[in-house]
């Protein structure tokens, strides 16, 4: 998720600029990059002056060191996680057109860059990049030769992009001036004195002032150092809502979250709705092209082989049930650090579907080369462009989560589990398993559940309230059926990983098979009931194993989804979550679980964002 950063200021010229972006792209790293940059506006200089560095924030400082320009009047700074193109130098983003006036920045993926960009080459222009935002700022460029105004020309271009996008413009011939627009991506303002601020989330500025504007879906900001002008994209003025930010600097690198993790957990309805971007062609069909495989191969695979460690084996799990069900394929999940240690079958029609969020994961890495050793063909679900396991895969399957700073994984966890959806039912299309209507509303269905997360989030004050009460709780177990079962293992890691307590998670129907003897009276059970709706035999099943453990004189907490009155009769607590098909269930059924685990260990005046002895990515067997 890249950091964005806009300034214009009286004081002409300045350093001010230079030093205010660079400020607010530091306080922003926390968001995860790969390479920065900066562009400077210098009245009657003729050209926008940019300066970029692939890696970490100071190497842009040194260039800048290097070949000092600081005196501006505005400047628009970046911080680049990669999506299109690998990261270096000349895919740093600002990017320029019409002969260097023209600086554009960009957060987000414009999923119809590739045809922008056969028509903008037809037309005779010569592209630097390997970037979806290069074909954004030779749009803008266009425009304002059209128009002679950038505010205008924004407003062009924004109308012809399709995906998600804030775009930051300066432009050689308006040095006190710098346009936004915002298209599913956050961009706030900043009100100053004289100055004014824009970014991707307040700590972008919050060292220089308090005063906000949060801008709306499908608007255009204009700024200059006196001024603040915001219209829609059909050009209507639009009412601006003011308001003051209640935190200051010391917490602006969590973005006024108290914790990365609590910044993460509300981050993953855009985390699911990025990585569901650009997955759909103009027909309605699943598109997976960075799948590289040719489609005759996957139509002969006989058997798909997850490997995985921690959270992400467990995205592995939920994939079973789901690409079992629409493709007929069987599916192992295996740890993959006991993949290549015990003699696995597999034969070159074997699929390896290979899960990190860093993407070098060690254990992962080498169950990749053990599968590709015995002729297997690997794809690699990763979050981490550049990283080595997609290098080393045959195809790869990115999820758009955005970097996630804390070690216990939750946005990522989520983005897993529905890229693991679109290849089931990528699979499902080419293979014939399904109709394609009933893809197509699998997808619809899917497109819903950001919205429904939302939910689950908005609703999450009485979970915290009870994790508070129980900071003193040394042991929880977790029980589930069917997808609700690894959600319970998912639930107690996070809980273990976070709280430093017992925790195990089992499957419901195991609980007379041994682990009902662990209940005694006081002892917490998460219970994750599944819907009635689609399973009505589990449901009850479940219900039946609420009652027992509560007649043993456990307290159950129950997450259930809207409308399951038959839970409430047997429940302690209940955590209502939306209505949602069996199979995507678990998007929504874990997030309380997070909730639960970090407040409980916040209670506890614990780290939840590095919790003691662990690492983020496990580099090493």
């Amino acid at each position: 998720m890249c950091g964005i950063v806009g300034y214009v200021g009286s004081v002409v010229p300045s350093s001010r600029p230079q030093d205010v972006v660079l400020e607010g792209l530091g306080r922003l790293e926390y968001r995860g990059y790969d390479s920065a940059g900066i562009a400077l506006v210098r009245p009657g200089a003729g050209h926008v002056e940019v300066a970029k560095k692939s890696g970490k924030l100071i190497n842009l400082r040194e260039e800048l060191a290097a070949h000092p320009s600081a005196d501006a009047t505005a400047a628009i700074g970046h911080t680049r996680w990669a999506t299109h193109g690998r990261p270096s130098d000349v895919n740093a983003h600002p990017h320029q057109a019409l002969d260097g006036k023209l600086a554009v920045i960009h957060n987000g993926i414009i999923e119809n860059f590739f045809k922008l960009r056969t028509e903008l080459a037809a037309q005779g222009i010569v592209f630097t990049s390997e970037t979806d935002t290069e074909v954004a700022a030779h749009l803008l460029g266009q425009e304002f030769l059209a128009t002679g105004d950038l505010t205008q020309a924004m407003r062009s271009v924004a109308q012809r992009l399709e995906g998600t996008f804030t775009l930051l413009a300066v432009h050689a011939d308006q040095p006190d001036t710098v346009v936004g627009a915002r298209h599913d991506s956050p961009l706030v303002v900043g009100l100053g004195n004289g100055e004014n601020f824009l970014g991707s989330d307040v700590s972008a500025f919050i060292s220089h002032t308090r005063e906000a504007l949060e801008l709306g879906q499908d608007e255009i900001v204009t700024i200059t150092p006196n001024s603040v002008e915001v219209i829609n994209f059909a050009g209507e003025p639009v009412e601006l809502n003011r308001y003051t930010v209640d935190w200051d600097a010391a917490a602006a690198e969590k973005g006024g979250y108290w914790s990365f993790m609590a910044k993460e957990i509300d981050d993953q309805p855009q985390a699911v709705a990025d990585t569901l971007l650009g997955r759909v062609d103009e027909n309605g069909d699943l598109i997976l092209d960075d799948l590289r495989i040719d489609e005759s191969v996957l139509r002969a695979i006989d058997k798909i082989i997850v490997v995985a460690c921690g959270t992400a084996a467990y995205a592995g799990h939920v994939a079973k049930y789901a690409i079992e069900h629409w493709c007929r394929i069987p599916v192992e999940v295996e740890l993959a650090h006991e993949f290549r240690y015990r003699d696995p079958i597999v034969t070159t029609r074997t699929l390896v579907v290979a899960i990190s969020q860093s993407g070098e994961t060690m254990d992962t890495l080498m169950a990749v080369r053990h599968a590709q050793e015995q002729g297997a063909k690997v794809i690699a679900i990763v979050n981490t462009h550049g990283s080595t396991i997609p290098r080393e895969a045959d195809a790869v399957l990115y999820t758009h989560a955005g970097p996630e700073i804390a070690v216990a994984s939750t946005k990522a966890f989520v983005s897993q589990i529905t890229a693991t959806y679109l290849l089931g039912l990528y699979f499902a299309q080419l293979r014939g398993n399904m109709f394609r209507d009933e893809i197509q509303k699998m997808l619809a269905e899917l497109r819903e559940m950001p919205g429904k997360i939302r939910e689950v989030l908005e609703r999450a004050g009485r979970v915290k309230e009870i994790a508070h009460w129980m900071a003193d709780t040394s042991s929880v177990l977790f029980l589930g059926r069917h997808t609700g079962f690894p959600i319970a293992l998912e639930g107690a890691l996070k809980l273990k990983e976070l709280a430093y307590i017992h925790a195990e998670g089992f499957a419901a129907g195991e609980l007379k098979h041994g682990p009902i003897a662990l209940i005694e009276p006081g002892l917490p059970v998460f219970v994750i009931v599944p819907s009635p709706r689609g399973r009505g035999l589990l449901h009850s099943k479940v219900i039946s194993n609420i009652q027992e453990i509560r007649a043993r004189g456990a307290r159950t907490l129950v997450i259930a989804e809207d409308g399951d009155t038959a839970v409430e009769a047997f429940a302690d607590e209940v955590f209502w979550v939306p209505q949602a098909p069996t199979l995507l269930s678990p998007l929504l059924n874990v997030v309380p679980l997070q909730i639960f685990a970090a407040e409980l260990a916040r209670a506890k005046g614990l780290d939840v964002d590095q919790p003691r002895n662990l690492a983020k990515s496990v580099t090493v067997e």
